[in-house]
């Protein structure tokens, strides 16, 4: 007990202690047969609400993996996917958890998936990379620059396999526009739509549910608001709606960021870039309101190249999905739909050229795959920095109201420390990034 007491006193947040298997079933290392113990790799699920109850049924579907642990802040969220687990193993195996330190104790876990909302997906990635695990988690990286860039970091200085959220790249549709793009097949791209939603979705849906109340007994709030600012327990801005307050989220702007900027980065090949000026408007509640992310926003961009990019929503100059217009015409590609101003273009088996993205048609078992081989994924870290970055920076251009130039060698904005100060945020104690 002394080295795992020594492990949570060493990771950057208070350590909680809950019971923790001494004996792990053969079972739940795969030594009984149902998973082969050279190729499976052993998971664990730390948040498994709305999407991390996805990673769940996703994972239960890859090949090579095995659960053997959860970790929620809700005790319901838990139950609910450990009767998911139990029911495909045939066992109980599986051990649940509220605290994400007693899951990163476990010397038996190879990776963690992470669906906490954005204001825990620094430390929690972070402290995974420390303990060694291999990480897929859910976009946009994190809740502001700095964390994002600490998570990078980490994952490099730990040599931790990481997969995020913008499954878009593992879609044919997707693949193909970029591959169109990169290819030179609309000529001199001359400039980039990316369309995103606009408003807000309010999944409490109950009027009532707009009060403050105490907390459900089930549920660890204190714990739950973690870093974030200190705020009343109100539902309609818990499960779910956290995304539309600025405190644990970041609005539909971010939201959607780690996937139509994800994309229109890919087909630029921006992926190790990002632009040199940002200059947004935006339509804000009151900052004291429930929700207070922008409801309407239009940030215009300028690239290393000169090329210009546009992030709307609620515009609908601007459709839903990413475009890039050429010289020679334009490629458009959203969720189930690919479209071009030559059709011929996007004919099924049209060549789309010499240049060929990598292939995958499943984002979780392509991570499970790299977890094994050690090699890249789609989206790592470093990528997920870079297609979030100008989500980060045009909030921070709509909040102070000013035109911003950043650095995107060094990473830092020029000549303006007040929104410099925004790239990042004092953790509510004691929770902190080391």
């Amino acid at each position: 007990m002394s080295n795992r007491r020594n492990f949570l006193k060493s990771l950057t947040v208070p350590a909680a202690v809950a019971g923790f298997p001494a004996i792990v079933p053969a079972s739940a290392l795969g030594l009984d047969g149902s998973v082969p113990a050279s190729d499976r790799v052993t998971l664990a699920s730390i948040g498994v609400g709305w999407m991390g109850g996805g990673h769940v049924d996703a994972f239960l579907k890859a090949d090579g993996v095995q659960y053997v642990a959860l970790a929620d802040l809700d005790d319901e969220h838990a139950a609910e996917n450990k009767a998911k687990i139990d029911k495909k193993y045939g066992n109980s195996d599986c051990k649940t958890y509220r605290a994400f330190e007693e899951v990163l104790s476990r010397k038996d876990i190879d990776a963690v998936s992470i669906a906490v909302p954005d204001h825990w997906h620094g430390i929690v990635a972070y402290c995974a990379a420390r303990a060694g695990k291999d990480v897929y988690c859910e976009k946009p990286l994190a809740h502001n620059f700095a964390e994002g860039r600490a998570m990078a970091d980490a994952m490099t200085k730990y040599k931790r396999i990481f997969q995020t959220g913008s499954w878009q790249r593992s879609t044919a549709n997707f693949r193909q526009a970029c591959e169109l793009v990169r290819n030179g097949r609309i000529g001199k791209v001359q400039k980039v739509e990316v369309g995103l939603p606009g408003g807000w979705t309010d999944f409490a849906k109950t009027k009532d549910q707009d009060q403050i109340t105490p907390p459900p007994a089930h549920v660890d709030y204190d714990r739950w608001l973690g870093p974030a600012r200190e705020m009343p327990f109100i539902m309609a801005r818990f499960h779910k709606n956290w995304r539309w307050n600025l405190n644990t989220g970041g609005g539909q702007l971010m939201d959607w960021v780690g996937h139509h900027v994800d994309i229109a980065h890919w087909g630029m090949d921006w992926d190790a870039t990002g632009p040199v000026e940002i200059e947004g408007k935006g339509e804000y509640p009151a900052r004291d309101a429930m929700w207070n992310t922008a409801g309407k926003y239009w940030i215009d961009y300028k690239y290393p190249d000169g090329t210009p990019m546009v992030i709307a929503g609620g515009y609908k100059e601007i459709a839903g999905g990413t475009k890039w217009i050429g010289s020679q015409g334009w490629i458009f590609v959203d969720r189930g739909k690919l479209q071009a101003s030559n059709p011929e273009w996007i004919k099924p088996g049209t060549d789309t050229g010499k240049l060929k993205l990598t292939v995958s048609d499943n984002h979780y078992q392509q991570f499970i795959d790299c977890v094994k081989s050690r090699q890249e994924t789609l989206t790592p870290a470093h990528v997920a920095l870079r297609s979030a970055t100008p989500g980060w920076l045009g909030q921070i251009s709509m909040l102070t109201g000013r035109k911003l130039k950043w650095d995107p060698v060094k990473m830092e904005i020029v000549g303006d420390a007040a929104a410099t100060r925004l790239l990042s945020r004092e953790h509510r104690m004691p929770w902190h990034l080391a």
